[in-house]
């Protein structure tokens, strides 16, 4: 029995590779997007922490936690711009994956269904051998017989 070859598995070997190098782009936008998020959690925490006015506070304290207060708003605002870049950054990243995977898979199927042709083709050849083999010995036996 000849061994199947597919002749584009070069082209299926490609896209499993930009599939792959997807899920990697992937993997690393997500965990961008998580440590942006920590960091807008963590400024977040800050700022709740610090809200409170102490009426203990000199004028000069007081003045320098209000500049800290209005320091972490505008780093929050930053923060969260940040966040929701990262995430359509994830969104791109995960469609350019479902895109490389629609393609790694059509190339895929063709390759089954190449594969399945070969084996039907194959049987079928197999059979032919075969009813040649029965038509042979009936052959024989008939003319000793």
């Amino acid at each position: 029995m000849a061994s199947f070859r597919f002749s584009l598995q070069k082209l299926l070997d490609m896209r499993i590779e930009k599939e792959e190098e997807a899920k990697l782009k992937l993997m690393e936008a997500q965990r961008h997007q998580m440590e942006a998020e920590a960091k807008l959690n963590d400024l977040k925490a800050k700022y709740i922490k610090y809200n409170t006015m102490d009426t203990q506070l000199s004028v000069i304290e007081q003045k320098i936690k209000i500049n800290y207060m209005n320091a972490l708003e505008n780093s929050i605002e930053v923060a969260q711009e940040d966040c929701v870049k990262k995430s359509k950054l994830v969104d791109s990243c995960r469609n350019d994956l479902k895109e490389k995977q629609i393609e790694r898979k059509t190339v895929e199927i063709l390759k089954e269904k190449k594969y399945e042709a070969f084996k039907k083709e194959e049987d079928r050849k197999e059979q032919v051998q075969l009813d040649e083999f029965a038509l042979y010995a009936y052959v024989r036996a008939t003319e000793r017989g």
